[in-house]
């Protein structure tokens, strides 16, 4: 996904003499980012990483780049920064979720009750893998999963090659598969979802 037909570049330019047009791309992208920071951390702290996602771009829009990254990985790349002073609740929550199964933030991925049975079980294991990823592998393998963004826009947000965006991301799953055993195929289809060819 790129940057919506208004022109978020253009208007992240504007915003440098007229910052009221910035309300526009808070409009645009803020439920994306808050849905993103509430799966990573939860409802207590997406709002507050939300806004400080956005009160960040706002100060620094003027050293945007629309050469090097769109708008949107730009965006998620402050989130992730964000997060990432925000990673002690967020490893404390996922080491809730692997003790005791539940996920309080997310909607069950299915409607089934067979498939929410099998989807609970499966979440003890992966949220203690995620957990016991390094941070950079939690936040590629994230931005992927959970924000839809493809390789090149998560090597943008994050700053770094997409040879690495690559490496963290298959790392992350060789350690997810492993986690999900043998008897996983809605984490396997999960773990899959999206992956390019």
């Amino acid at each position: 996904m790129t940057d919506l037909a208004g022109g978020d570049a253009e208007l992240i330019a504007a915003s440098v003499e007229d910052p009221e047009r910035f309300a526009a791309l808070f409009d645009r992208h803020a439920p994306a980012i808050h849905q993103y920071v509430t799966r990573r951390l939860g409802r207590d702290a997406a709002d507050d990483v939300t806004a400080e996602t956005f009160l960040t771009a706002f100060r620094i829009r003027a050293r945007f780049d629309a050469a090097r990254a769109g708008v949107r990985p730009w965006l998620y790349g402050i989130a992730a920064k964000e997060i990432g002073r925000h990673r002690r609740q967020e490893v404390k929550a996922l080491k809730l979720l692997a003790r005791t199964g539940h996920d309080p933030i997310a909607d069950s991925w299915t409607d089934s009750a067979d498939d929410r049975l099998a989807a609970e079980a499966a979440a003890r294991p992966l949220a203690e893998t995620l957990a016991r990823l390094s941070a950079g592998d939690r936040h590629v393998l994230l931005l992927f999963a959970w924000a839809d963004l493809s390789y090149q826009e998560i090597a943008e947000a994050l700053d770094i090659p997409v040879g690495t965006v690559r490496s963290r991301l298959n790392r992350a799953r060789r350690k997810l598969r492993r986690a999900a055993g043998a008897g996983g195929p809605l984490v396997e289809a999960r773990i899959h979802e999206g992956d390019p060819a």
